[in-house]
């Protein structure tokens, strides 16, 4: 605390001059307004997360930076994807197209009412009126000359040594066999939204390079992604995926593998949307289908989407105790590894120990704009069967090789209501549910509501609905989300969630539950200012370590409480430089550890003119009685990088990103980031460990489109 009070009055020592600077009312250019949106998002979805691995949900953007998107023609799907309007506003935009038929300005906008004016100011790049799309007869050979082209080249590491880049065969059994660079390149070519092709590959930090092979074999980069992705091809074939590519079902509770909001401060965004299948190009290692995938026409009203994949998982091998034979048939796997990390021996042991086959459909019926009705169908298959460890806890998990999912999921528009939502089944009878409801309650006030279920012994692979947990199993909930808007210049979003776990789960020995609220209160003037003031809490049962329990494996759940509040301030200085300040202050508590409280404090710049150089810089303060106490921040990365970190203990925590744009379609990067602890703690543990108080964080990147 000391520390904090100390360097405090240095960050407000500039606010006079700031606050009497005049503003130019210029509007800001499509990439600006693109990165302002992708902060948005991420910022306010990101929690429990370290490295956004779905940038590629972004890169739809750029697509339409370049071809905007026609308003007149665009669908829902084409507009959930964009993640430029909530679900309520997609559906008062449809209907109004439809009772008064094609916009004839975009000014038209302000008429519907949830759009406010900074909504449409941040659309208005990337959509049009009218516009001269390219048709479905536009030849491959024209796509393919007349398309935008990027290369992406990237590197990143941290500079103080972990104990597992120091270790040898001589010394350990398991240590880090490459260097600790981190790699990416990425080509990928697109014609707007309807042509796709393009490789990536990756090496994570410990993983080996060309050069590097430690006894191994020597793969260059770790990761590999290609894909071909074509979108109506003629009046049958709507789309074609061959490579990799990413499957979106209904509300996600068979399959999911594309972004999807969880509960955040876009509090009515709450519907999975988008279309069947779509062109993967990131870097998550496991959410993501290979092979091929195509949507074919049935008529004006029906569509049929068929899909297969097959490829590598890494798993965790295990053998029956009662052999010693390595048989290839006894083998089994205790759980799928979701990291994508194989730096070691014994990660490069279990790297794709088992193949995967996933295949499956679509069936849509849409007889008009307003209704929309889908037949899901997933199957998958092991190559080795999965044989969880013997817990309680995954007493319901799936068990074997072959696992089937069937749901029906609908979405139905009718005025200022929608309803959505899904049934689904796993072969072993569980059930999962979702239903939902959308509400314009009026032109200042829009309401979400959404119930699910999920039964403990429900199964998927691979399901990614709107719930509090991952997997889409062992809960129950009702979810409340309110946008409203009180003036011109105001919005208040709030959500109330409260949810159940009638079974076991991992760490926590008992049916527990928990609720969650959040308020958000913004004030913005447009290109110039934006301020909130936000709180949020959420008590949910843990699970102790303690013996206080009669039951000899099981120990007792209690209730932890997690309170936040946030005072954020951004001020635009001029039109390029622009000045952000953020107070978050809270404490976690329970009856085990007491209460625990900690502050953090930021001043981030922006300075982004029309000249070749711009820059994103922060320091922060950050004192808290350690990991329960902390706060998730979005920091500014190399474009198309973002990452959301905890920031905890006692210390600071700054970062400086600079880019050059003086080259005709070159942008080059460099990101320089360090946090050190004053509080003695060291970081890292076991492989991680570095014996020191500071973490040093370095990176380049060069983007080039042509």
């Amino acid at each position: 605390m000391r520390l904090f009070l100390r360097f405090l009055p240095c960050f407000f020592f500039l606010l006079p001059g700031f606050l009497c600077a005049q503003v130019d009312t210029t509007l800001t250019d499509g990439l600006d307004v693109q990165e302002t949106i992708i902060e948005d998002v991420i910022a306010g979805e990101g929690d429990e997360s370290d490295e956004f691995t779905f940038n590629a949900a972004f890169a739809v953007l750029e697509t339409y930076r370049r071809r905007p998107l026609d308003l007149n023609k665009a669908t829902y799907d084409e507009l959930a994807e964009t993640l430029l309007f909530t679900p309520v506003q997609i559906n008062q935009l449809l209907d109004y197209r439809e009772r008064l038929g094609k916009f004839i300005s975009i000014y038209e906008l302000q008429t519907i009412p949830s759009l406010d004016l900074e909504a449409i100011r941040r659309a208005v790049p990337f959509v049009q009126i009218d516009g001269t799309l390219d048709d479905a007869t536009t030849p491959l050979t024209r796509m393919i000359a007349e398309g935008n082209r990027e290369l992406f080249v990237r590197w990143d590491r941290r500079l103080e040594s972990a104990r597992g880049y120091e270790l040898g065969p001589e010394e350990a059994t398991n240590f880090y066999l490459g260097s600790p660079d981190r790699l990416y390149v990425k080509f990928r070519q697109r014609y707007g939204n309807q042509m796709s092709f393009g490789v990536v590959a990756e090496k994570d930090p410990g993983e080996t390079f060309f050069g590097e092979n430690n006894g191994t074999r020597n793969r260059g980069f770790d990761y590999y992604s290609a894909h071909f992705f074509l979108r109506n091809v003629n009046r049958t074939v709507k789309a074609v995926a061959i490579g990799d590519y990413s499957v979106s079902l209904g509300q996600g509770l068979i399959l999911y593998t594309g972004f999807g909001y969880g509960k955040s401060s876009q509090t009515t965004t709450v519907v999975r949307g988008g279309p069947v299948i779509r062109p993967y190009a990131s870097v998550n290692e496991f959410s993501f289908m290979r092979g091929g995938a195509a949507t074919l026409a049935l008529g004006e009203k029906t569509e049929l989407t068929l899909f297969g994949s097959r490829r590598g998982r890494t798993a965790n091998i295990v053998q029956p105790t009662d052999t010693l034979d390595i048989d290839a048939d006894l083998l089994a796997v205790s759980s799928l590894n979701f990291t994508g990390f194989n730096r070691t021996p014994n990660e490069l042991e279990d790297r794709n120990s088992i193949q995967q086959t996933s295949y499956g459909g679509n069936l849509r019926f849409q007889p008009n704009s307003r209704l929309q009705l889908n037949l899901n169908f997933l199957g998958e298959n092991l190559s080795q069967p999965l044989q969880p460890r013997d817990q309680p806890y995954n007493r319901f998990f799936f068990r074997g090789t072959d696992l089937q999912n069937l749901s029906i999921d609908y979405r139905y528009r009718i005025r200022n209501f929608s309803f959505f939502g899904e049934v689904a089944a796993s072969d072993n009878g569980g059930i999962a549910q979702l239903h939902g409801a959308l509400v314009g309650l009026d032109r200042f006030m829009d309401l979400a509501v959404v119930y699910r279920k999920f039964d403990p012994d429900y199964q998927a692979l691979l399901a990614r609905p709107f719930a509090e947990t991952a997997g889409g199993r062992n809960e129950e909930g009702l979810y409340l989300g309110l946008e409203a808007r009180p003036g011109k210049n105001w919005r208040i979003n709030a959500y109330y969630d409260i949810f159940r776990h009638p079974f076991l789960r991992f760490n926590i020995d008992a049916p527990s539950s928990g609720r969650e609220y959040r308020l958000r209160v913004t004030y913005w003037e447009k290109r110039k200012l934006e301020t909130y003031v936000e709180i949020r809490s959420e008590t949910k049962g843990f699970g102790t370590d303690g013996d206080e329990t009669i039951f000899t494996n099981l120990d007792p759940v209690v209730d932890r409480t997690r309170f936040q509040g946030r005072l954020h301030f951004a001020y635009k200085i001029n039109p390029f430089l622009e000045w952000r300040s953020r107070l978050d202050a809270g404490f976690t508590e329970d009856e085990l550890n007491g209460r625990e409280r900690g502050l953090m404090l930021y001043q981030d710049l922006h300075y982004r003119p029309r000249g070749p150089w711009s820059f994103s810089a922060r320091v922060a303060l950050i004192d808290t009685d350690g990991f329960n106490v902390r706060f998730y921040q979005y920091e500014n990365g190399l474009l198309y990088n973002a990452r959301v970190l905890p920031y905890y203990n006692r210390g600071t925590r700054s970062f400086l990103v600079l880019r050059y744009k003086g080259i005709r379609g070159l942008t080059l990067e460099g990101r320089i980031a360090q946090t050190t602890y004053t509080d003695g703690n060291l970081f890292g543990t076991g492989l991680e460990a570095t014996d020191q108080s500071r973490r040093t964080e370095v990176g380049a990147q060069a983007v080039w489109r042509f």
